[in-house]
């Protein structure tokens, strides 16, 4: 019986690329859901801090609706704390957290009741003044 000769140089060039495109694609993945988990950790923090905010807004509106059960009228709403009053007659209030700020404007109705007119969340935005090497036109 004749024995044939196995020859190993393809077989391991074979099995060494098909490691480094394990590890490359392992070390790719884990790069990857890093990044996912930060994404997800900012994400999650800037929700608890909407949420605080619309928290604090409501407990605001819970105060201007006792207030005015009290039967304080419309000027009661003026004296509740960090309240202004502008043209219009609607009494805004702001909460801020960090970067992020409410704004509550509220106005009394002829009911006793109370009318959110605004309920806006903004964040603060500063754009890059420096751009890089971009040509500016001139």
């Amino acid at each position: 019986m004749r024995h044939i000769p196995i020859k190993l140089g393809p077989m391991a060039l074979l099995l060494t690329v098909i490691s480094i495109c394990m590890t490359t694609l392992g070390i790719l993945s884990f790069t990857t859901a890093r990044a996912d988990w930060s994404l997800a950790e900012k994400y999650s923090d800037t929700v608890r801090l909407r949420y605080e905010l619309e928290a604090e807004g409501q407990a605001f509106l819970g105060e201007a609706g006792r207030a005015l059960a009290d039967g304080g009228g419309g000027t009661a709403l003026e004296e509740l704390a960090d309240t202004e009053r502008d043209g219009d007659g609607v009494v805004r209030k702001v909460f801020t957290r960090e970067e992020f700020t409410l704004t509550v404007g509220i106005v009394p109705e002829e009911d006793g009741g109370i009318r959110v007119v605004d309920w806006s969340i903004r964040k603060a935005w500063e754009p890059d003044e420096e751009i890089g090497s971009l040509w500016s036109g001139e």
